[in-house]
């Protein structure tokens, strides 16, 4: 059971981080649609039932379980869009969920193909419970992910207290009129568009990155100046006591503009450019064969 729960949990973690518009699970294609604004997959909620139940009609074997269990129904009704998927040759809107919300649709699919999965999210779920009760577990956790990912130790250090640095930014941007994604991706970017001279999408491009999270693939020193750049940005919000969009937009750029000449004077005593094309990606050839497996 323990390497059918392994085999199972891997083949959903590969199948929920593919970058391409259909995938295959089980020998069995699973739409998918990739939201490139918000950064998010969505997949077809009806080809994931026919995958763990091998119904000849998903689609009436979706609607048997949402028409048998309220809370399910008002879940996908509530948190899953329809969004347009290639069937039969033709874009057709198609019920579909992100990742939270195909775990949410396995946990209600009575199949025993589904247990595998149901077992990993009891255990991530005790794991997490644990870790609120004594959060050193879940750093820790955090720092050996990072570790089987090959990043060194000095590299998870700033890693983590940079997103210390953002977190404290960003609750600040929360008390302060900052009021929806759109509005903290704006901020963020106009920081980071300013020390950097890249926009994020632009930094990302330059990495050879698609959905992967840029803070994850910079260099020490990138994530280093990130940091400056953010927190000065929060120092001088607090300064002024910025409020709304407008005022933190023009904190944000005075922070970022502060680590620009940090950036200037560093690459010109040193001769080294801190913006760098370099990634922690696996070579096309090893990412190749994973997908082959």
């Amino acid at each position: 059971m323990i390497v059918l729960l392994k085999s199972k949990v891997n083949t959903l973690k590969c199948f929920l981080n593919m970058s391409k518009e259909l995938t295959v699970f089980e020998e069995k294609n699973i739409r998918r649609f990739y939201d490139a604004e918000n950064e998010t997959w969505y997949f077809s909620l009806v080809d994931i039932v026919g995958v763990l139940t091998d119904s000849v009609n998903p689609t009436d074997y979706l609607k048997k379980m949402r028409k048998r269990d309220d809370d399910l129904n008002s879940y996908l009704g509530t948190n899953c869009p329809q969004v347009a998927m290639v069937v039969n040759g033709k874009s057709r809107k198609t019920l579909a969920g992100n990742t939270e919300n195909v775990l949410r649709l396995v946990q209600a699919i009575p199949s025993s193909k589904a247990e595998p999965f149901k077992l990993w999210l009891a255990k991530v779920g005790h794991e997490r419970l644990k870790e609120t009760q004594d959060p050193a577990l879940g750093i820790e956790r955090a720092r050996e992910n990072w570790r089987k990912k090959g990043r060194s130790d000095k590299w998870i250090q700033q890693r983590m207290a940079g997103q210390v640095i953002r977190d404290r930014l960003t609750d600040y941007w929360k008390a302060n009129g900052v009021e929806n994604y759109n509005e903290f991706a704006f901020l963020t970017n106009i920081i980071h568009q300013e020390w950097t001279d890249l926009t994020i999408n632009k930094h990302k491009e330059l990495k050879g990155l698609k959905t992967q999270n840029l803070r994850d693939h910079m260099s020490e020193t990138e994530l280093i100046f990130s940091s400056l750049a953010e927190m000065a940005a929060n120092f001088i919000s607090e300064k002024i006591s910025a409020n709304g969009l407008v005022q933190n937009a023009k904190a944000s750029k005075k922070g970022g503009a502060i680590a620009k000449r940090a950036r200037v004077e560093f690459e010109s005593k040193t001769g080294k450019k801190i913006i760098t094309s370099d990634n922690f990606l696996a070579p096309a050839s090893v990412r190749k064969r994973k997908k082959l497996k």
